[in-house]
């Protein structure tokens, strides 16, 4: 995404004739030159005459027969560095012919008028752009369509033309991989507040009079005792502590030192001044991090090359268990940056989302731009409502089991049927008899979400996704391998051109009664385990490196009762527990997390199948090794996947043997490993499976310490930079606790293991985002970081005073007159 290609490379105006039946009436700014019919039956849905309004969503550019070729070129030729690749090193794959994906969002309306042959007039609107959340132009086509009703012409497409595109996006941040991993799991509004600098820069003198007056004000607020940024329990704290100075218990100078920060600091470790509070406040620089992007930065600060503040500042860390603090900081920086973005279009409320505006008729329409989408991520999906969907009551499974689909037998849940067609390649419907075309086509966007892990595990899936199809060059898109599509014409689901089918009135799923003959089961038999040297040890749980399954506490018992199939029923218990989150009301951004972990572990099962099952050398992940003392001179930490047991890793092989095989031969398997190996050259993290040693940190019942050692080593020295930083945090999400297992390390029986995780610590520390994350330890942990950072820096102090003492002050001393002296002294 650049801030100076066409936001908008089209609009299009349909409208039905009772004659001649859907007519293209105008293509702004030029043809598309494709198939017209086609695409007015597109923008006019089945059934379009019986809603008021509807909204549809379909692609252009995915295949043969839907590829435009405009007489002109609007944009300039784009470089493979733009357009190629995204920001997360992914090449596109929705792309034909070297032309880009383009999304088209649709909405048709009907307005009754007795004084029309057929009682009623309705006509479609639509935009094509290269912008995968398109949901942010919905607001504009509604004011659009509204106003050709009233003036019918085609000034009313050039006007929306030159509005959409007239967004500046120039200034808007662009995150890297983990930078999107980080804010999608991050609930914090300021999450990555430094990366708005050049929005909260100033755009002209008066503007920047006012910006540095309030960046002044604040810089003054910050440094006094301000109480609405400590919490309940520190400011009990802070309370005691001016009793004790007015008592005369302690000197005022200790009171001063307990509210201000030091007018300098060593840049590596925290110094004694900092540590106040008896050691309740961290020095993990300001909450909310607004005095690094309005001017505000310390003397002492020192530029990040990445453009974050490495500023520090003796401040509290609010508990992320308690919400005032942090609902008080996120008061601070809105009303910090009410003076500071006067002169911006939109107040910056939440930094998951960039502030735009966009004039339309004299209209200001706002803009929330979201930063943490992925290319496989389309429109404004709802995962939690396609899991109520089939998982309601009246949501039923019929038709024959087959072992690519059905991996714990009847008992599989319908949404892992639904994922386990997808990542086989299977061909899917989804069925809206009488329903509106955009609730079939957000069905169909929330499947391509599923089976790619929201777009961060798995791609393929949108370019042979079709939101919303009709019987208009059916042939066609029906012969496109594994296509994704949304119908609303029940002529379908007696053409039994599909393996799936998904009816979205009822909840119900239909398999093929003819899969078994188009896709005969690819394994028979349990697959035969090979044995390897060096297999893993036994681990902690059934649960993956993100601990997205739970284990069961009595796997034995359910086997016996006929709960689980081939003993797999970690699917069954992840359903359980998605389910349950959202009766709890976790949000979307909780249940799109843990289906990215579900399909990030799904693929590394199929890594470790590779290894065990084939013999073969994966190239699907890191191969699976256990810790060892002693590989060669030196010791050699584990990767990969690994079981609770031998026992347990058979039984979930063989129960996902058939899904797995069918998926090696998917194009997306191939995309993963071609991504894959890319990771392996340019994630900033480098030479080891930092994923599996966070995973051991957190299960693992028995760790040696010379386990510990190393992990926390390697981390120490391999987390040295602002990038190496941010991926080791995108593996430390807030629902899995945060910072928790290397909080582990600050209690270790060994010193040099408590050093170790100091250090990783006072590099989080030195990054806006790190500090957010250590804002969220608890108390005591906070506590001990403290303790422990304060302890070593004395104790390093005392070694440099003690190399520092000339030598003649030992000259007096002979040893011989020591020497007499004991003599004499006998």
């Amino acid at each position: 995404m650049t801030g100076t290609a066409q936001h908008c490379s089209f609009v299009l105006l349909a409208d039905f004739d009772i004659d001649r039946g859907a007519q293209l009436t105008y293509q702004f700014p030029q043809p598309l030159g494709t198939d017209e019919g086609l695409l007015a039956n597109l923008m006019l849905p089945d059934g379009a005459e019986r809603q008021p309004e509807d909204w549809t969503i379909f692609f252009l550019n995915q295949t043969p027969f839907n590829t435009i070729s405009p007489v002109l070129a609007l944009d300039p030729p784009v470089s493979d560095s733009q357009h190629g690749s995204d920001a997360d090193g992914h090449e596109n794959d929705g792309e034909e012919g070297g032309q880009e994906l383009l999304y088209v969002l649709n909405l048709v309306r009907t307005k009754l008028d007795k004084t029309v042959r057929r009682g009623a007039i309705v006509k479609a609107m639509a935009i094509c752009t290269r912008h995968s959340f398109i949901e942010i132009f919905k607001p504009v086509l509604l004011m659009a369509l509204d106003d050709y009703f009233a003036h019918p012409s085609q000034d009313c497409l050039a006007r929306l033309f030159d509005a959409i595109n007239s967004i500046d996006i120039s200034r808007a941040p662009v995150l890297t991989r983990h930078e999107k991993l980080i804010m999608r799991t991050s609930e914090r509004k300021d999450v990555f507040i430094e990366k708005f600098e050049e929005l909260l820069r100033p755009n002209n003198d008066s503007n920047a009079h006012i910006s540095t007056k309030t960046a002044s004000s604040s810089s003054k607020h910050k440094a006094t005792s301000s109480q609405g940024s400590h919490s309940s329990f520190e400011e009990g704290i802070l309370t005691r502590a001016r009793e004790r100075e007015r008592k005369g218990s302690i000197p005022a100078a200790s009171s001063t030192a307990l509210q201000s920060p030091p007018q300098q600091q060593n840049q590596n470790s925290p110094s004694e001044a900092s540590f106040s509070l008896d050691g309740s406040a961290v020095w993990v620089g300001d909450e909310s991090g607004l005095d690094q992007v309005v001017g505000s930065v310390p003397s002492n600060s020192h530029a990040h090359p990445s453009g974050s503040g490495r500023g520090r500042r003796s401040t509290d860390a609010s508990s992320s268990a308690s919400s005032s603090g942090f609902q008080s900081g996120a008061k601070r920086e809105e009303a910090g940056l009410a003076s500071t973005t006067a002169h911006n279009p939109a107040a910056l409320k939440d930094t998951h989302f960039f502030p735009a505006v966009m004039e339309y008729n004299d209209h200001r329409i706002p803009i929330k731009l979201p930063l943490a989408t992925f290319p496989e991520e389309v429109g404004d999906y709802s995962l939690i409502q396609l899991v109520q969907l089939f998982s309601s009551p009246t949501a039923s499974i019929s038709g024959p089991l087959h072992p690519h689909l059905h991996t714990s037998g009847a008992q599989t849940h319908p949404i892992i049927i639904l994922f386990n067609a997808l990542v086989t390649g299977k061909r899917i419907i989804f069925l809206g008899h009488h329903r509106p075309a955009g609730q079939v086509s957000s069905y169909v966007l929330s499947a391509c979400a599923l089976g790619s892990g929201c777009g961060v595990v798995l791609r393929g899936f949108i370019k042979r996704a079709f939101p919303y199809a009709n019987l208009i060059n059916r042939e066609e898109w029906e012969s496109i391998p594994a296509y994704i599509a949304g119908v609303t014409n029940p002529i379908f689901e007696s053409s039994g051109s599909w393996d799936l089918l998904c009816d979205v009135g009822s909840g119900r799923m239909v398999v093929s009664k003819d899969i078994l003959v188009n896709y005969p089961p690819t394994t028979t038999s349990q697959p035969t385990l090979i044995t390897r040297t060096g297999t893993l040890k036994t681990e902690a749980s059934l649960g993956s490196e993100e601990d997205m399954i739970r284990p069961s506490k009595d796997l034995g018992v359910a086997e016996k009762r006929g709960d689980v199939t081939k003993g797999n029923d970690a699917d069954n218990l992840f359903m359980e527990d998605i389910i349950s989150a959202i009766s709890y009301h976790y949000g979307e951004a909780h249940v799109r997390a843990r289906f990215t972990e579900y399909a990030t572990r799904f693929v590394k099962l199929t890594a470790r199948y590779e290894e065990d099952v084939l013999g073969i050398q994966t190239t699907l992940g890191y191969p699976s090794a256990s810790y060892s003392e002693r590989i060669g001179d030196h010791p050699r930490l584990g990767s990969g996947l690994g079981f609770s047991d031998d026992a347990a890793g058979a039984r979930e092989l063989a129960a996902n043997a058939s899904r797995i095989e069918a998926f090696r031969r998917t194009e997306s398997c191939e995309l993963y490993r071609a991504d894959f190996k890319k990771m392996l050259t340019t994630n900033p993290i480098q030479g080891f499976d930092a994923a599996h040693q966070l995973w051991r940190l957190r299960h693992a019942k028995r760790m040696s310490d010379g386990e510990a050692e190393l992990i926390m080593r390697h981390l120490a020295e391999n987390v040295q930079s602002y990038d190496q930083v941010t991926e080791l945090l995108s593996m430390l999400p807030p629902h899995h606790n945060g910072l928790l297992p290397l909080s582990f390390g600050l209690f270790h029986q060994q010193e040099v293991v408590r050093d170790l995780t100091v250090d990783i610590f006072n590099e989080l520390r030195l990054h806006p985002v790190g500090v957010q994350f250590l804002q969220s330890l608890n108390h005591f942990q906070r506590y001990a970081f403290v303790r422990q950072a304060h302890a070593r820096e004395s104790r390093l102090m005392r070694e440099q005073n003690m190399l520092a003492i000339p030598l003649s002050n030992f000259a007096s001393r002979t040893p011989s007159n020591r020497s007499e002296s004991s003599l004499g002294g006998g």
